[in-house]
């Protein structure tokens, strides 16, 4: 198993506006909880709320990243405790609360 690097890059929201609001930054390797995965995201969907989020029309819900995304799909590259339904190297979809730009 290849050693996941401890930096990602996501796309941010530096300040509500068009498309050019949205910027690389530099974030920390989330480590997946119990009964999580962690997914390479290879293509994510911009949807309404991507976009009102962008235009500082719509917060992110309560508990979500500050990242915005909710649609993504990927691999699977680490598993919580618990997990018995995915392997890494699993190609997934998945509808997630925010943080499908990382």
């Amino acid at each position: 198993m290849t050693a996941l690097p401890s930096r990602m890059t996501a796309i941010g929201i530096k300040t509500p506006g068009g498309p050019e609001a949205l910027v690389p930054e530099e974030r920390p390797v989330p480590t997946p909880g119990g009964g999580e995965i962690l997914v390479k995201v290879a293509a994510a969907g911009v949807n309404r709320p991507d976009v009102m989020q962008r235009k500082g029309l719509y917060p992110p819900p309560p508990g979500a990243p500050d990242i915005p995304g909710l649609e993504i799909a990927g691999e699977v590259v680490a598993l919580g405790p618990d997990v018995k339904r995915w392997k890494t190297g699993d190609r997934v979809m998945a509808l997630v609360s925010g943080g499908g730009y990382a």
